[in-house]
């Protein structure tokens, strides 16, 4: 029995079935996934990445939600896609979305969304988009899900490219899930995260904590590494190198000139950090 082709209608009423969509994903056919990502900036974000060549080679997504990167790995070339994830899979979005407007920036701890109605791991309501995008692009990408810190390493196994993307500011132990990375990656580990820099403690490892949704409004975001700690938390974690793809946006001399004149002239003694994407290749 041969499968037809889904046409264009198809396809946009099979993305239209989807509520909430956070990847912009080309379907075929003139049809794009309306997520809160655009598709421009999806493309932008995968070539900072500066992944390795991929052809022939197995992936592991970790935290893959939509799935726009386990399907460009496929794309790409990869032997084997493995996409892992059940956090945002897990989420009724509208419920989780509601959650983190009630305790963001109030000055108390959440309880944890699990105890919540917008955490329904049995429905998986998160993961329509995922299956959605796997059916109508025909891919032969893997599913798993799984949370990360509580799988069975050996039991997944190892990946030549691991793809750590928007996850580590989220574990509550950042050092303990990047031993854990470690041990699924046979190659390396692409790590993207949110990150800080702070003029003058460039050389010094720290982290910025985030209790109660200080960043964006967010109450699953822990942690704000600077680059220095970026790199000794991977070296702290078992890998042997580092390689920095994308570190803090360069300042030009007159926005410097400008916030050392706002200073003096406010009388300003504190530093506040920058906040910006850190990109890093840790290799096995």
């Amino acid at each position: 029995m041969t499968t037809q082709p889904l046409d264009t209608a198809a396809r946009r009423a099979l993305a239209d079935a989807v509520d909430f969509w956070w990847h912009s994903i080309d379907l075929g056919e003139g049809v794009t996934t309306p997520g809160r990502k655009s598709a421009d900036w999806l493309k932008h974000e995968l070539a900072a990445l500066q992944l390795p060549d991929l052809r022939g080679k197995s992936v592991l997504d970790i935290g893959a939600w939509d799935g726009y990167y386990s399907f460009a790995a496929e794309r790409l070339g990869a032997r084997r896609v493995l996409a892992l994830d059940h956090y945002v899979w897990s989420l009724d979005r509208a419920r989780a979305e509601a959650w983190h407007a009630r305790y963001a920036g109030a000055g108390e701890a959440a309880p944890p969304i699990e105890s919540t109605d917008a955490w329904q791991p049995q429905a998986l309501p998160g993961k329509r988009g995922f299956d959605t995008a796997r059916a109508a692009l025909g891919s032969r990408v893997e599913d798993r899900v799984g949370d990360f810190m509580a799988v069975d390493a050996a039991e997944l196994g190892r990946f030549d490219v691991v793809l750590f993307l928007g996850v580590l500011y989220h574990m509550e132990n950042p050092l303990a899930a990047l031993r854990k990375l470690r041990t699924l990656t046979g190659g390396m580990a692409v790590i993207e995260t949110h990150a800080v820099a702070l003029p003058a403690y460039e050389h010094h490892a720290f982290c910025e904590f985030y209790p109660n949704g200080e960043l964006d409004g967010d109450v699953s975001n822990w942690w704000g590494p600077n680059l220095a700690a970026l790199r000794a938390l991977c070296l702290a974690a078992g890998f042997r190198r580092v390689e920095v793809k994308q570190g803090p946006p360069a300042k030009s001399a007159l926005q410097e000139a400008l916030r050392r004149l706002h200073l003096f002239a406010s009388g300003a003694r504190q530093r506040r950090p920058r906040h910006y994407r850190a990109i890093v290749h840790a290799y096995a």
